[in-house]
C-alpha cells in the first residue's frame, strides 16, 4: 500500500482477521472486513463531493461505527478528520468549522445542524446508502508525517485551538498504550466516553482496533447500561474520566454488578481522588491512572498494573516512546517532591496548532519539547503525581494552593458527591479558595470546612463553600473552572 496512515488500518486489519468482530453497537456486530468495506465506500462518497488530500472532513454525532468509518475514509483520501463535540452550542461548532476550513460536515440526525449557518457541504448519515458506492479500493499516497486529525482543545480558558495530530503521532500513541496495558487480540473494550474526546478514541478504540480486539460502543454514557454491557459482553478493559467512575460507583446496581471479566479500568482527564481509587480497589479491580493531553495524542505517563496498588494516586511514569521532565519557571529540573510544570517529548507530540504558529511556538520548543501547562511532583522513584493546571493555581498570601489537593481532601467526606475549588479575590490575601460542592447527602458549609481542618494546611482550607446542583463540564468531562470563577 502507498497509504501508510491510519486510513489504511481497516484494510490492513481486514487482511489479517477479516471475520473477527471489530465493533459492537446497539446489539449489532461489524467485522473488520465490513468496517474496511464501508470505510472504502465512504471514501468514494467523500471523493464524489470533491474531498481530496489535505481537505478537512468534520464529523458530528454520538459514538457509532459511522464515526470510525468516516475517520478511516478520510484517511484513505489523505484528508484530515475533525471530530466535533456534540455538546457544543451552534456558534461554538460554527467557529470550529470555520477555523478548520472543513470542506464537508458528516453528521448524524441532530437538530443542532439546522442551526448551523454558512457550514460546508453536509452529508447526512441517515440518508446515506454505502451499498451504492463503488467498491474498488482506494490507495492514495499518505505519509505517516501527514496530519491525520485536528483535535480541538476544550477551550476552558478561551477559544479552542486545533491540535494537529499526524498519522505517526496516533500510531506511536497506540504502540505506547499496547505496551502500557498489554492489550490482546481477544480484548473487549467498552467505549462509553465520547469518541470526539482524544482519550476515548486514541486510548481505547484505535489501539483495540489495531490489536484486533472488539470495541463495544455506547452512544452515551449511562451507569446502569454500562454495568449491564460489562456483564453481557465480558468486557475486559474500559476508559473513563473521574466523573464517570464516580457516577458508576454511586449507581444502584454497583454492589451487585458482575465485574469479574474486567482486567483493568483506566482513568484520565483530571486528577483522580484517592477515595475513588479505593472504591474500585475494594471491588478487586485494577484501577489504572494515566496523564495526557490532546497535544500529545494524548498519552504522556501511565501507571501500570504492577504498580497500581503500591502507587495508587500516581499517574505513573513516562510512556515507553516518550520522555518527561518536571521543571521550574526558569526551566531547571525540580527536586524530588517539588512542584513544577510537566514537559514531554516523543513521537506522539503534535505537529502544532492549526493556523496558530505563535501559539505553537509558546508551547513547543524547536527540539520538540511540549509545555503542558500542568503541574506535577515526582517521588523518589520518578512516579508523577498530578497537582493541577498552572492556570488553576491559587496564590494566597504568597503560598501556592493546588485545587486538586483540596478537592481530594473534600472527596473523603461522605456527603460530597462532586466538588471543584477555584480562587476568588480577597483584600487581605490576594485570593483565597472557594469550594463548589454537589451534595450526596445533607451537610452545611461549616461541617465541610471543619472536616478539612487538620487534613490539609490551614491556608489551603477554602474560605467559603457554595452548594450547586451540578458542576459545569466540557464534553470530555473536565470541570469548567473559568465558568465557576
Amino acid at each position: 500500500m502507498r497509504n501508510h496512515g491510519v486510513g489504511s488500518w481497516a484494510a490492513r486489519r481486514a487482511r489479517m482477521s477479516p471475520h473477527w468482530v471489530a465493533v459492537v453497537h446497539d446489539g449489532r456486530e461489524w467485522t473488520f472486513a465490513e468496517v474496511s468495506s464501508r470505510a472504502n465506500a465512504m471514501a468514494h462518497v467523500l471523493a464524489e463531493r470533491g474531498v481530496t488530500k489535505g481537505d478537512r472532513v468534520a464529523y458530528l454525532g454520538p459514538n457509532h461505527p459511522a464515526f470510525l468509518e468516516t475517520l478511516f475514509a478520510t484517511g484513505l483520501l489523505g484528508a484530515i478528520f475533525v471530530p466535533l463535540n456534540t455538546r457544543l452550542a451552534a456558534p461554538e461548532l460554527a467557529y470550529i468549522l470555520a477555523d478548520s476550513g472543513a470542506a464537508v460536515l458528516v453528521h448524524a440526525p441532530l437538530s443542532i445542524v439546522d442551526d448551523l449557518r454558512d457550514v460546508p457541504a453536509r452529508l447526512a448519515l441517515d440518508g446515506l446508502d454505502l451499498d451504492d458506492a463503488p467498491a474498488d479500493p482506494l490507495d492514495v499516497d499518505v505519509a505517516d508525517t501527514d496530519v491525520c486529525m485536528i483535535m480541538f482543545t476544550s477551550g476552558t480558558t478561551g477559544r479552542p485551538k486545533g491540535a494537529m495530530l499526524t498519522h505517526a503521532n496516533i500510531a506511536w500513541n497506540s504502540v505506547n498504550l499496547l505496551l502500557d496495558i498489554d492489550l490482546t487480540s481477544t480484548e473487549v473494550t467498552l467505549v462509553n466516553a465520547p469518541m470526539f474526546h482524544v482519550a476515548a478514541l486514541n486510548m481505547t478504540v484505535l489501539p483495540t482496533f489495531l490489536k484486533g480486539g472488539r470495541s463495544v460502543l455506547m452512544s452515551a454514557f449511562d451507569p446502569a447500561a454500562t454495568l449491564e454491557l460489562i456483564e453481557r459482553y465480558g468486557v475486559t478493559y474500559t476508559f473513563g474520566v473521574p466523573a464517570q467512575y464516580q457516577m458508576l460507583a454511586r449507581s444502584p446496581g454497583w454492589d451487585a454488578a458482575d465485574l469479574s471479566s474486567l482486567r483493568s479500568v483506566s482513568c484520565g482527564g483530571a486528577p483522580v481522588p484517592a477515595a475513588l481509587i479505593e472504591t474500585y480497589q475494594r471491588r478487586g479491580l485494577t484501577f489504572l491512572q494515566g496523564y495526557g493531553l490532546s497535544e500529545a495524542a494524548p498519552g504522556v505517563t501511565y501507571l501500570r498494573a504492577d504498580d497500581s496498588a503500591r502507587k495508587a494516586g500516581s499517574a505513573g511514569t513516562s510512556v515507553f516512546f516518550g520522555d518527561v521532565r518536571v521543571v521550574r519557571a526558569d526551566g531547571s529540573i525540580v527536586d524530588t517532591g517539588e512542584p513544577g510544570e510537566i514537559l514531554t517529548e516523543g513521537p506522539n507530540v503534535m505537529a502544532g496548532y492549526w493556523g496558530l504558529p505563535d501559539a505553537t511556538a509558546e508551547v513547543l520548543s524547536p527540539d520538540g519539547w511540549l509545555r503542558t501547562g500542568d503541574i506535577a511532583v515526582l517521588d523518589d522513584e520518578g512516579f508523577a503525581y498530578i497537582r493541577d493546571r498552572v492556570k488553576d493555581l491559587i496564590i494566597s498570601g504568597g503560598e501556592n494552593i493546588y485545587p486538586a489537593e483540596v478537592e481530594d481532601a473534600l472527596y473523603a467526606h461522605p456527603a460530597v458527591a462532586e466538588c471543584a475549588v477555584v480562587g476568588v479575590p480577597d483584600e487581605k490575601w490576594g485570593e483565597v479558595g472557594r469550594a463548589f460542592v454537589v451534595l450526596a447527602s445533607p451537610a452545611d458549609p461549616a461541617e465541610l470546612l471543619d472536616f478539612l481542618a487538620g487534613r490539609i494546611a490551614k491556608y489551603k482550607v477554602p474560605k467559603s463553600v457554595v452548594f450547586v446542583d451540578s458542576l459545569p463540564r466540557t464534553g470530555s468531562g473536565k470541570v469548567l473552572k473559568k465558568r465557576l470563577r
